[in-house]
């Protein structure tokens, strides 16, 4: 009989894309099977859908929401989960660092776009 595939609660939170944190005591207590990750996903409680929609968040989803790189967070001084009203707050502030660090992170996209292409065309080469 095959055991059944266990993560810990980080683990679930970052796949689920929520701070750790922020989830309910019971959640963070035990260990979370596939098929339960499964069925959080494809039906997520009010707790998860709450998360997801106000926060607070993780920092990768901060920065995603930000169009920036979680080091771009870093530089800022963010370091604390934020909730959406408080993204959505300095998005609509769009204060300078944010829009050096988006600057940052679009050369960063598009120097890594052009090195896979470099690469995609030297393997077509060999």
């Amino acid at each position: 009989m095959k055991s059944e595939q266990t993560m810990k609660p980080a683990t679930a939170a970052k796949k689920l894309g929520v701070y750790l944190e922020a989830t309910p005591e019971e959640f963070q207590a035990g260990v979370v099977s596939r098929d339960e990750l499964n069925e959080l996903q494809a039906n997520p409680p009010e707790w998860l859908r709450e998360l997801r929609r106000n926060g607070p968040h993780p920092k990768q989803l901060i920065a995603q929401k930000l169009g920036i790189s979680t080091s771009g967070l870093v530089r800022a001084g963010i370091t604390e989960a934020l909730t959406t009203d408080q993204i959505n707050a300095i998005k609509d502030e769009n204060p300078d660092w944010l829009v050096r660090e988006r600057e940052t992170y679009k050369e960063f996209k598009a120097e890594e776009a052009r090195l896979r292409e470099k690469a995609r065309l030297e393997a077509d080469e060999a």
